[in-house]
């Protein structure tokens, strides 16, 4: 399960991005798909990249995707079902700044990272300007193993990843 996703992918030179997000219009475009969606791509070594797969749903990590376009996906996508078209083109979408969303999970390491329980002595997340939580609990909760072990989703958004980085401590 991944931990860590950023946008934009900081190792990523722009020249590729533009590459990438073009194949991914390209592919929705040929399939005919009028939506809200995620095309993934593998990255190779060798700076070649392939394509993996096109989700239909939002994923786990669209909140980054919202954070640096300013879009709420899941509103788009609601509209959509209700019948609207989306409002605007892929070419209008605009991106700014760097976000990063990190999960916290209640996991032992020393345990082969299975899962953690019982209560939640000290929990307090950050707080502030371009600063999202998405979370299941508070301090004093227990958490069970009848769940999945993932507390909460962090995500931060600032001008760079610097920026972004400082907001998440």
């Amino acid at each position: 399960q991944k931990i860590i996703e950023e946008s934009p992918a900081p190792n990523l030179p722009p020249q590729l991005r533009d590459r990438i997000c073009a194949t991914a219009v390209e592919i929705a475009q040929k399939a005919n798909y009028r939506n809200a969606g995620t095309v993934e791509f593998l990255l190779a070594p060798d700076g070649e990249f392939y394509f993996l797969e096109m989700n239909t749903r939002l994923q786990v990590e669209h909140p980054v995707t919202e954070m640096v376009t300013g879009l709420d996906l899941v509103e788009l996508q609601i509209r959509v079902a209700q019948g609207e078209t989306l409002p605007l083109t892929q070419g209008q979408v605009q991106r700014s700044g760097h976000a990063i969303e990190m999960r916290l999970y209640a996991e032992d390491p020393e345990n082969d990272f299975l899962p953690a329980t019982g209560p939640l002595l000290a929990y307090r997340m950050p707080a502030g300007e371009s600063v999202r939580v998405e979370n299941g609990y508070a301090g004093g909760m227990t958490v069970s193993s009848a769940f999945d072990p993932m507390l909460a989703k962090l995500i931060v958004h600032g001008r760079d990843r610097g920026q972004a980085i400082q907001r998440g401590l």
